[in-house]
């Protein structure tokens, strides 16, 4: 009776009948020569450098913008941002 039932559903004695022509249609992947993969290597050091630049590039201007900021109201040039809070160089 069980085996009547599996075979009903595609099933003989635990395996499936699908499996039997496993991997028979399938083509074997492209291999990739070493120059490609050099290549891509080169390609994605190239962009992981470029936008390492461009992010170290905006934190600079913004760490120089708070300096100079900084500078500026502490020389009295701009108000300070608390008025109760006397930083000066006397």
């Amino acid at each position: 009776m069980r085996t009547k039932s599996l075979n009903m559903i595609g099933m003989t004695f635990g395996t499936m009948k699908m499996f039997k022509n496993w991997g028979k249609d399938i083509e074997p992947p492209e291999r990739v020569t070493k120059e490609q993969v050099q290549e891509m290597i080169d390609a994605a050091i190239r962009k992981h450098n470029r936008n390492a630049s461009i992010i170290s590039m905006c934190v600079g201007w913004v760490v120089l913008a708070l300096f100079a900021e900084g500078l500026l109201r502490l020389i009295g040039v701009i108000d300070p941002v608390f008025p109760w809070l006397k930083l000066t160089l006397n």
